[in-house]
C-alpha cells in the first residue's frame, strides 16, 4: 500500500484544491497551523467546501503540525542575541529598553508632522552603524506607501554623523508601493533580498495608508482587517526568521466615542494592537520638539519623553 502524501501546503489537505486554498489565503488562512485552529463552519464558509470536508481538512492539518516546547531559560538565552538600533535619542532609547529591537515590531502612530517618518529615516541610517555605536552593521528595506521617502534628508543625517552619504543611501533599498498588493508582495518576496543585502531593518511608512484608501466602508472592513492581519504576521515572520527589526508608522483618526482626554486613535484596530510589540504615540510640540509616549511594551513600563527633530536628525 502506498504511503499517504506528505501534507506541507494547503493544497495537500483532503478536500482542499487550488481554488479553495486560494480563497483561504484571501482570508489570511495561509498556513496549516491556521487551518488546524479554525472551526469547521468558518473554514467551510471561507473556502466554499462542505462542513464535513472542512472537518477532515482540519483533522489532517492538526496531525501534520507540531507544537515546539521550550523552557523559559532557553528563551532567555535566545534573547541575548536580540539586537537594538539606537533612535538617536538616549531618552527614547532608554524608554523603549535600549533601542528598537530585532525580532519585534515597533509601531509609531500620530498625526501629520509628528515625527514618525523622521525616526524611520534616522533608524535607516543608524542600523548601518557598528554595533558598539548602536547599529547592527546591516542595510535597510524601506517600503514607502505615501511617497514620503526623502534621500536628501537621509544624506543630511549621514553627513551630520560623519558618515559616507553615498554609501548610506546605497544601503537603503526603497520600494514605492502604490497598492496593497504591491505592499504585501514586497514582504512576501523579501527573504532573498534580506540575505543578499544583509538587511537588518524593515520600515513600512505607512502600514495602513493604502489599506485605508482601498477598503472603504463597513462592508470592506472584514476583508481589510484580514489582509492587514496577514501582512503584519508576514512582517513578524521575517523579523523572527532573520533576526531583524520592523519599524512601522501608522495613521490616526479621532474617536468620537472619547468625550474626555485625547481622542486620537491609531488605525488598524485590534489586529494591529495585538501584533505590534512596542507602540509609540507621537505628538508635535513647540518648534523642533516631539513628545513620545510609550503606550505598550512587554518589558517596559509606560512612559513619556521629549525628543528634537533637528536638521541633523533625531536628538535629545
Amino acid at each position: 500500500m502506498a504511503k499517504d502524501k506528505a501534507i506541507r501546503e494547503l493544497e495537500d489537505l483532503p478536500g482542499i484544491g487550488e481554488v479553495a486554498a486560494e480563497k483561504l489565503r484571501s482570508f489570511g488562512i495561509d498556513t496549516l497551523e491556521k487551518v488546524a485552529v479554525s472551526s469547521p463552519h468558518d473554514l467551510s464558509e471561507q473556502s466554499g467546501i462542505s462542513v464535513d470536508a472542512a472537518k477532515k481538512a482540519i483533522a489532517a492539518a492538526q496531525e501534520s503540525t507540531t507544537v515546539n516546547y521550550e523552557t523559559g531559560e532557553a528563551i532567555l538565552q535566545k534573547r541575548k542575541d536580540i539586537g537594538k538600533i539606537t533612535t538617536g535619542s538616549k531618552d527614547l532609547d532608554e524608554m523603549i529598553g535600549g533601542g528598537v529591537e530585532t525580532n519585534a515590531i515597533t509601531e509609531a502612530y500620530g498625526k501629520f508632522s509628528s515625527g514618525k517618518s523622521q525616526i524611520a529615516f534616522q533608524l535607516s541610517v543608524n542600523v548601518q552603524l557598528p554595533k558598539k555605536d548602536g547599529g547592527l552593521e546591516g542595510a535597510a528595506l524601506f517600503i514607502d506607501t505615501e511617497g514620503t521617502f526623502r534621500p536628501e534628508r537621509i544624506a543630511a543625517m549621514a553627513k551630520a554623523a560623519g558618515l559616507d552619504q553615498k554609501k548610506i543611501l546605497e544601503n537603503i533599498i526603497v520600494v514605492r508601493a502604490l497598492t496593497t498588493e504591491q505592499q504585501m508582495l514586497t514582504a512576501e518576496r523579501a527573504d532573498k533580498l534580506i540575505i543578499e543585502k544583509n538587511i537588518k531593518l524593515i520600515v513600512v511608512d505607512s502600514l495602513t495608508s493604502l489599506f485605508r484608501a482601498e477598503f472603504l466602508g463597513r462592508g470592506a472592513l472584514s476583508e481589510r482587517q484580514s489582509k492587514l492581519n496577514s501582512h503584519i504576521h508576514r512582517l513578524q515572520t521575517l523579523a523572527d526568521k532573520h533576526n531583524l527589526a520592523i519599524y512601522i508608522t501608522n495613521q490616526v483618526m479621532d474617536n468620537p466615542g472619547i468625550l474626555f482626554g485625547d481622542p486620537t486613535t491609531p488605525i488598524g484596530g485590534n489586529v494591529l494592537a495585538h501584533a505590534a510589540t512596542t507602540r509609540l504615540y507621537l505628538r508635535k510640540s513647540k518648534e523642533e520638539k516631539r513628545i513620545i509616549r510609550l503606550v505598550d511594551s512587554p518589558s517596559q513600563p509606560e512612559g513619556e519623553c521629549v525628543i528634537k527633530v533637528t536638521p541633523d536628525g533625531v536628538k535629545d
